[in-house]
Formats: C-alpha cells, sequence, structure tokens
C-alpha cells in the first residue's frame, strides 16, 4: 500500500529503513527517464511542451492545474509567457521555460522535436485570432506530423493524451518512419 502522505514509512513497512532514493520510487517519483513504482518500471519520463495562444492561455493554465499531480511526474517545457502563466498557477511543477512564442520559443520547440527531445505537444491555438507567427505554428503541426509525436491541439484531444493508458506505459514506443529514401529520390525522376 502506497502511503497517503510524503512522511517515511512507518517502522513496519518493508521501506521502513530503505534509503530515500528507493522511498521515492516506491511512490511513483520520476528519476532520470522512468518513472518506478514498487520497484517496476512504470513509465518513460514524457518530456511535454506546453504552448497555448493568448486567446486560449486560460483554458491551457486550467487544463495543466487540473492534471498537475500527473504532470508533475514529467518533464515540462513551456514557451515564455505560457511558461511564466503556468508557474505562477502550480509553483510546484517544474516547468523548464523556452523563449516567447514569436520570439522563437516556437523554433525551439521544434528543434526539440527534430532532435528527439520532444515526446508530446499540448499546443492549445486560437483558430479564431491570426497569428503573426503563424508560419511556426505549422512547423511544429508538421514536425510533429514527421517525427510523429504525439499532438493535442484542443482541449478535449489532451484530456483523452493524459488519460490514455499509453500515456504513462512504459513499454509503449513510438513508430519511427525512415524518410531516407524520400531524402534520396532523384528529384528530376518524380
Amino acid at each position: 500500500m502506497i502511503p497517503d502522505n510524503r512522511s517515511p514509512p512507518h517502522s513496519g513497512s518493508p521501506l521502513h529503513s530503505a534509503p530515500p532514493l528507493l522511498y521515492a520510487f516506491y511512490l511513483g517519483q520520476p528519476y532520470g527517464d522512468m518513472i518506478l513504482r514498487n520497484g517496476n518500471i512504470m513509465a518513460k519520463r514524457n518530456r511535454i511542451g506546453l504552448v497555448a495562444h493568448d486567446g486560449r492561455k486560460q483554458d491551457l493554465k486550467e487544463w495543466v492545474a487540473f492534471n498537475a499531480g500527473t504532470l508533475g511526474r514529467h518533464e515540462l517545457f513551456a514557451t515564455g509567457t505560457t511558461g511564466a502563466l503556468l508557474m505562477e498557477t502550480c509553483p510546484g511543477l517544474k516547468v523548464s521555460r523556452l523563449k516567447s512564442g514569436p520570439l522563437g520559443g516556437d523554433q525551439q520547440l521544434g528543434a526539440m522535436i527534430a532532435e528527439g527531445r520532444l515526446d508530446i505537444l499540448i499546443f492549445f491555438i486560437d483558430p479564431m485570432t491570426a497569428q503573426p507567427h503563424d508560419v511556426d505554428v505549422k512547423a511544429l503541426t508538421r514536425l510533429s506530423t514527421v517525427y510523429n509525436i504525439v499532438l493535442a491541439m484542443t482541449r478535449s484531444t489532451a484530456d483523452f493524451v493524459i488519460n490514455s493508458p499509453l500515456f504513462e506505459d512504459g513499454a509503449y514506443r513510438r513508430k519511427e518512419f525512415d524518410y531516407h529514401p524520400h531524402l534520396s529520390r532523384n528529384p528530376d525522376r518524380g
């Protein structure tokens, strides 16, 4: 039985004399790129990008606050303004802040996707407002598709993603596509 609080286990517990790191594993705390519980690998820590347009920041803030317990077991990245808002709302969450989206934060997320350093992108877009950096948004959508990472652009999709049994399934591995034949083709032959 996992204790309800974070105090050391009682004297009858098998973890009473365990080192603190083992106790952290018992509670399902993140360590490196794994989450362990009761000594078993529970999941690979997901690296999650969080970003929202101005008209959707409140929605993302509410979604993150509601899911803070789950998100706290993963590595979080956010563009500048969104990250500041999330850290203010959920001070217990560790969020690595990138630059503001229009100042290069979207490109930083894109580079993380291309380099295999992002597993999931939660991007709440505002479809009713023109964005001056719309090409960056399209680039993130394209890169998410090319590298087959999870992309949630609506709250409903984000709800399904975080509640999926695959979200914290350590055995799940996304399919990686081989684009080498496409890149090495002769453009003169069609």
